[in-house]
């Protein structure tokens, strides 16, 4: 393989790794609570501003991570239980609730940091030499903790006795409350870590990206459309969405722009709307 197949392979793969950890905190939500959170992209904000905050505090950037899990947890707690769980049977109200939060929180940031785009730091600036090309160091970290960060996942979900309670949860609610499953407590624990995933997803992306309060839009959209081919609650369908979406774009905007790649995308969606609307692999 030349260099320069090389080269536009891994770039592939690396949009697919980003939108596949910007998306996870969504799929969790909305795959298994049905909860539609128009907040999600504010979360993965969030994550981007704590890499802004220890920088400016002259702390380690490293301590951006158990930061942005602390506050993502703090809020998602709090959301989910005076906010989104007297809405549960009121998808429509959910949705409308969790757009009021989105700009409150894009307010709270830009009165903190003002509108202006930043910048951060980035350690690993060194590209690492493959065969006849090289590659950012830091991009290739992001692609292994994302396929580590998904079959770790996996397994859980398929493998663990939590995820056993979850996927009856998601099933069956009823039943699995009459066989003495907390759902109530599932339920809370799986929009808190839906809400930690969007704000990991920020640390991440921060050195890559420009931050600023309006960032989020563009995660939840790219995120809604990757669960709307893909279908929702199923791994694979997870998988599917983000490889059609992603892929999609990643090669429209190569070739014709990125406006044409968002155009393409758009389209897609449409048409899975219209015509699948289950997405390629919806739970049974």
């Amino acid at each position: 393989m030349d260099g320069g197949t090389l080269l536009h392979a891994l770039n592939l793969v690396y949009e697919l790794a980003t939108l596949a950890l910007t998306t996870l905190g969504l799929a969790v939500v909305f795959g298994l609570l049905g909860v539609m959170n128009m907040a999600h992209g504010e979360f993965v904000m969030v994550g981007a501003y704590a890499v802004v905050a220890v920088q400016q505090w002259g702390w380690p950037t490293l301590l951006a991570f158990p930061l942005a899990l602390a506050v993502c947890a703090a809020l998602g707690w709090v959301v989910e239980r005076w906010l989104i769980r007297p809405l549960y049977a009121r998808p429509f109200d959910t949705l409308l609730a969790t757009w009021a939060l989105a700009m409150l929180m894009r307010k709270l940031v830009e009165a903190i940091w003002g509108k202006g785009f930043r910048n951060v730091e980035n350690a690993l600036v060194t590209a690492v030499p493959l065969g006849a090309t090289a590659y950012p160091a830091y991009r290739l970290g992001l692609i292994a903790f994302a396929l580590l960060l998904l079959g770790g996942l996996f397994f859980w979900y398929r493998r663990s006795s939590a995820g056993l309670r979850v996927r009856a949860m998601t099933a069956n609610p009823m039943l699995a409350q009459a066989l003495g499953i907390d759902t109530q407590r599932l339920a809370s624990q799986a929009f808190v870590i839906g809400v930690m995933l969007a704000g990991a997803a920020g640390v991440l992306l921060a050195p890559l990206i420009r931050i600023e309060p309006g960032i989020g839009v563009d995660y939840l959209l790219d995120a809604f459309f990757v669960l709307v081919v893909g279908g929702l609650g199923s791994f694979g369908g997870f998988a599917g969405g983000v490889g059609v979406i992603g892929g999609s774009q990643a090669l429209v905007s190569s070739i014709a722009g990125q406006t044409s790649g968002y155009a393409v995308v758009l389209v897609i969606s449409i048409l899975f709307l219209w015509l699948r609307p289950d997405g390629l692999f919806a739970r049974r």
